[in-house]
């Protein structure tokens, strides 16, 4: 009996052993799965202007032979300024933006495209997907803004200075003064 109990031991051991071995050759043998590519990521940029530190979080499209301007972003109506959820605006102080006085906060940043000027749009709606929800009621700020030629951006990009932000995509650059 002893020996039987022995046996069936023995058995049992070797069966785990093969199986566990068999569990671990899948695990370490399975193909690794490439990271995923974000077709928007989010990116963000932040700089100092005056004490205040201005912080922008958006979605970054690429062009992809695509026409942006009266097409994908279509002129006279509403853009969430990026891809996906809202871009976010912070500022850490009160600041002047195009000369009118923006609070200190957290907005969500939109603008309406047009041919030849733009409205750039501070609201207090910052968590928002896309604009879909957008409610002119709740704006916080409006200013306007001149679009300027600039050299291809494939990715939408905004950059701080110690004279503003700037949005720039495809081959258009939109200068906002901020003090």
């Amino acid at each position: 009996m002893k020996t039987t109990l022995r046996l069936k031991a023995v058995l049992f051991l070797v069966f785990a052993c093969m199986f566990t071995s068999a569990a671990f050759a899948q695990m370490t043998t399975a193909p690794k799965k490439a990271p995923k590519v974000v077709a928007s990521p989010r990116d963000s940029v932040s700089f100092v202007i005056n004490g205040a530190t201005i912080t922008i979080n958006y979605g970054s499209p690429s062009v992809k032979d695509r026409q942006i301007w009266g097409k994908l972003v279509p002129y006279d109506t509403v853009w969430r300024t990026g891809a996906n959820e809202a871009t976010r605006f912070t500022s850490t102080k009160d600041i002047l933006v195009a000369g009118k006085v923006l609070p200190a906060g957290t907005y969500g940043f939109f603008a309406i495209p047009g041919k030849n000027s733009w409205a750039i749009i501070f609201n207090s709606v910052d968590k928002q997907w896309g604009a879909f929800k957008y409610d002119a009621s709740k704006d916080v700020l409006r200013v306007g803004a001149i679009p300027e030629k600039t050299n291809k951006h494939e990715r939408l990009l905004y950059t701080i200075d110690a004279n503003g932000i700037n949005l720039i995509w495809d081959e258009v650059k939109i200068p906002v003064s901020i003090k």
